[in-house]
């Protein structure tokens, strides 16, 4: 199973890391020996968060994050090697997907920064996949109780199922990981959605009451008009 290591960086010290792990929510899955993580965590305004995952020589990592709710819907995101070498930068982004090859074996930082917004705090989602050297998920490890017959034959056939499980196995993986990722583009637009109606209630409703005060104010004005109180002498 992956292991998926957070580190907060802010100026409340152990006060911000326990605020931060009482706000965010997340979850981590990982099937067979493919390492995939999913995390949903709240970021706090004028505050990073880093996360390590740990990568293998000349395999694949494959990130994709979304900001999913806070004013603006925009995050600046780093990949850092082991080394510190800084891999991908981005700057106010709200969604982005980026495949690393990584080139050393060791742990990689992943980092999302919100300090340049003051007063919003962001709900970001993000999905880290880790496929070993040759993107081989699963193998002869899987099945430890099949012993290899004897044949020429039912060695193939063996084969030929192992690879049509293989296969099958990537391919529902690669589902889920999309199902995923449309339940996040999901819950973007329903906040944003949400966000928005109350605007233009909000709008509607100062605009109704401006239209009370201006009628009012005509009614008064126009009966100031016609309100004569001088005495009439008969």
């Amino acid at each position: 199973m992956a292991v998926l290591r957070v580190r907060i960086s802010c100026r409340g010290g152990l006060l911000g890391l326990a605020v931060a792990f009482l706000c965010c929510t997340g979850s981590v899955q990982s099937s067979g020996q493919s390492q995939d993580s999913e995390f949903t965590f709240l970021l706090p305004a004028g505050r990073s968060e880093c996360f390590y995952q740990t990568a293998v020589k000349n395999g694949t990592m494959e990130v994709e994050y979304q900001v999913i709710a806070g004013a603006g819907m925009d995050v600046d995101f780093t990949i850092l090697s082991p080394k510190g070498v800084r891999l991908i930068i981005e700057s106010r982004r709200s969604d982005g997907l980026h495949v690393v090859e990584p080139m050393e074996e060791g742990d990689y930082e992943i980092c999302f920064d919100n300090s340049f917004s003051r007063f919003s705090e962001k709900m970001v989602f993000f999905e880290i996949i880790i496929e070993g050297q040759g993107g081989d998920v699963g193998g002869d490890d899987e099945f430890p109780g099949i012993e290899e017959p004897d044949g020429s034959l039912l060695e193939y056939k063996l084969d030929d199922i192992r690879g049509s499980m293989d296969s099958l196995h990537r391919r529902l993986e690669r589902s889920r990981q999309m199902q995923t990722v449309l339940r996040a583009f999901e819950a973007r637009d329903r906040n944003l959605l949400e966000d928005n109606l109350w605007r233009v209630s909000f709008w509607s409703c100062a605009s109704v009451l401006v239209m009370l005060c201006v009628a009012l104010t005509q009614v008064y004005t126009v009966r100031k008009l016609f309100d004569d109180k001088r005495r009439v002498c008969t």
